[in-house]
């Protein structure tokens, strides 16, 4: 365990040095009273779409003297922020009441444009020490009319802060758009426009350490996570009832094809041969591709370990929220670093596969014969398309809950905080991913078909494809996405993530089938 604890350390090192932020338990964010407190605006764009954003003055808001771009991060950067200073100056413990910072006359352009961004619900997003503040830049009035064209729309000009301090330091930033003071936009003509803004500055007693966990909160509530924890367990008992009761099944029929090998070896040793045992010559055949199997295979591993390095960080709490592009930090680092990984298991693979330039002794309990048997005629449901299908339904069931919430989280605006449970999740999709495909396995090796290599490998990360058909659903039915950007980043990128689970569980369902295969041939007479 010594070298991964120091890879896992290193990793630490690595995204805390460069997600952007500093955690919450760092000691440089103490102020005296008078003190600029850094605050970034980092962007804006439509709330429906939150792949689709842009520069905070990519609208026409008054643009202040000396306008500086944060210095970024990696995690920044492949998160999408675009920090520059706000035009905002929230000095530490200074209150301000309705302050003036820009008087600016809106062309008939920028009326158009900010009228387009209220239509679409855009919001922004700014930083004050570190700390998150959202808020939408207008409102639509469509009370008591139902055509579009009666609808007025107005820009917020006045932001109220609230600021919560403990002492030296600040504990909590909200912002709230005074309803009352607007800018209509509904006409195409120049309109003045004066934008204040209100600080107000209250003294709380919760700690600095604590001061993230407010954010934490939405997804932890207790009446939510009851709800979260009774749902994960009820689907997951129903699974792994399911996964049982096929488990009992096998095992009893195993133990009645043992005993009747057994038997026929005791009374003729010429009796003729039938079911699994029938292909023993066959089954440890190679399969095609040897190449594009062992690169499969080294692929999946590899995205495995990823995988198990990112949960060990996320119940560390590492990923603590809004820990500025933590995540992708650590998906990018540990990726490069396990890519050895990668080659290591694709190329000791292709040795034992006997791939071309390579000497190497696959470990079959029973010897190959010189000519491959003729596979038998089996009926439309035992080829490869149902039985991926039968093979990812269980397992996607374990998960499809829980894959709301990394949706919502994802692809939406809520907080991801409950590592533990979809740890538990992680751990039952493995499980019944590799019964699945062992169940499957033997069942295709009992209708005497040795081809069992890639099907184990497809049954296994069928579960991808699911997912990826879950996407589908996600986005018609349970989100307010459009357009082409947003729709093109949204399968663009649930592609990727879906075809890196049919590589990592189509790994997981292989090893297992082969550790099935292996073991149910070690224990048979082979000639």
């Amino acid at each position: 365990m010594r070298i991964p604890t120091t890879l896992l350390l290193f990793v630490g090192a690595l995204i805390f040095s460069g997600a952007g932020t500093v955690r919450s338990d760092a000691s440089d964010h103490r102020y005296k009273d008078g003190d600029s407190v850094p605050l970034y605006a980092n962007k804006v764009g439509p709330f429906h779409n939150p792949s689709e954003t842009y520069r905070y003055f990519d609208l026409p808001f008054c643009v202040p003297e000396g306008v500086k771009d944060k210095k970024e991060a990696l995690g920044e950067v492949l998160n999408g922020d675009r920090l520059v200073s706000a035009p905002y100056k929230l000095n530490f413990r200074d209150e301000k009441d309705s302050e003036t910072y820009c008087r600016k006359k809106l062309s008939r352009k920028d009326v158009e444009q900010f009228r387009r961004a209220v239509e679409k619900d855009y919001y922004f997003q700014m930083y004050y020490d570190d700390l998150p503040i959202w808020g939408f830049i207008g409102k639509v009035d469509k009370e008591s009319k139902s055509d579009p064209s009666e609808f007025k729309y107005f820009l917020y000009k006045h932001i109220q802060f609230e600021i919560l301090y403990n002492k030296d330091r600040v504990i909590e930033i909200n912002a709230r758009m005074d309803p009352h003071s607007l800018v209509d936009l509904t006409e195409d003509k120049e309109v003045d426009a004066e934008f204040m803004y209100t600080v107000k500055w209250k003294e709380t007693e919760t700690p600095f350490e604590k001061r993230m966990e407010k954010y934490a909160m939405s997804s932890s509530l207790p009446h939510h996570l009851e709800i979260h924890w009774f749902s994960i367990i009820n689907s997951c008992v129903t699974v792994l009832l399911l996964t049982g009761f096929l488990a009992t099944i096998l095992m009893r029929v195993l133990k009645n094809d043992f005993m009747k090998y057994a038997q026929d070896e005791e009374a003729a040793d010429d009796q003729e041969e039938t079911g699994w045992k029938y292909i023993h010559g066959d089954v440890f055949r190679f399969p095609k591709h040897k190449s594009l199997f062992a690169a499969s295979l080294g692929s999946g591993t590899q995205l495995f370990t990823l995988t198990i390095f990112i949960f060990m960080l996320s119940l560390v709490g590492v990923f603590y929220p809004y820990n500025r592009g933590a995540l992708f930090t650590a998906l990018v680092v540990i990726y490069a670093l396990t890519s050895g990984i990668a080659g290591y298991t694709a190329s000791s693979f292709y040795c034992q596969l006997e791939g071309k330039n390579w000497v190497s002794e696959f470990q079959a309990p029973c010897r190959t014969t010189k000519y491959p048997r003729e596979i038998p005629t089996l009926p439309w449901y035992r080829s490869a398309i149902p039985q991926m299908a039968m093979a990812g339904f269980l397992p996607f069931s374990a998960i499809y809950i829980e894959l709301y919430y990394i949706f919502a989280s994802v692809w939406g605006h809520r907080i991801y905080t409950i590592y533990s449970i979809l740890f538990i999740v992680f751990i039952i999709l493995l499980i019944v991913t590799a019964f699945i495909t062992v169940a499957l396995t033997y069942f295709q090796l009992a209708a005497e078909d040795h081809e069992w290599w890639w099907r184990s490998f497809l049954c296994g990360g069928s579960t991808g494809l699911f997912i990826y058909a879950y996407c589908l659903y996600y986005y018609y039915a349970r989100s307010d996405m459009s357009g082409f950007m947003q729709t093109s980043f949204f399968f663009g990128y649930m592609a990727c993530i879906c075809y890196g689970f049919f590589l990592m569980l189509g790994t997981v369902g292989f090893r297992a089938a082969l550790l099935f295969v292996r073991h149910i041939y070690r224990s048979i007479k082979c000639e």
